[in-house]
């Protein structure tokens, strides 16, 4: 029987510092405008709450990739990989654009595994706070599931 699923989380976006969460693994060959090209991977805390000290619920593994030359859009390609309660050891995976500067971005799950096999829904991202300086982001997490 198919089932639903909400699940809210908090993604923890941290590209500087000495314990990074995300880092630069390719670049354009020259300076670009919105730094087209810019590709990074991740492996980012989710937690319950918006501090970094939250209880973690899991990690979003993957990378992500300035894909538009024309504004800040991201393609996002990750795993949500739970680690906590009846979810643990469970996935979704995400494909999809996030264009970071919108108050509420949709993007598709398009599969998990474990409890999660053979989801497909979506999910809502909202930016909670982002430092310009350092680029570390605190986003807010909705994501609804269909599965079996």
């Amino acid at each position: 029987m198919e089932k639903m699923t909400r699940l809210h989380f908090y993604f923890h976006d941290i590209p500087s510092g000495n314990n990074p969460t995300a880092i630069l693994i390719a670049g354009p060959p020259s300076k670009i405008a919105n730094n087209f090209g810019s590709t990074f991977m991740m492996d980012d805390p989710l937690t319950e709450g918006p501090e970094p000290t939250s209880k973690l619920v899991g990690r979003a593994q993957g990378m992500y990739g300035l894909a538009s030359q024309h504004d800040i859009g991201l393609l996002m390609v990750m795993n949500l990989a739970f680690v906590e309660g009846m979810y643990n050891g469970s996935t979704l995976a995400i494909l999809g654009r996030n264009p970071i500067f919108s108050m509420v971005r949709e993007m598709p799950v398009i599969g998990g595994s474990g409890l999660f096999r053979y989801a497909r829904g979506y999910a809502l991202a909202k930016t909670v706070s982002v430092n310009q300086k350092t680029g570390n982001a605190v986003v807010e997490y909705n994501v609804t599931v269909m599965h079996f």
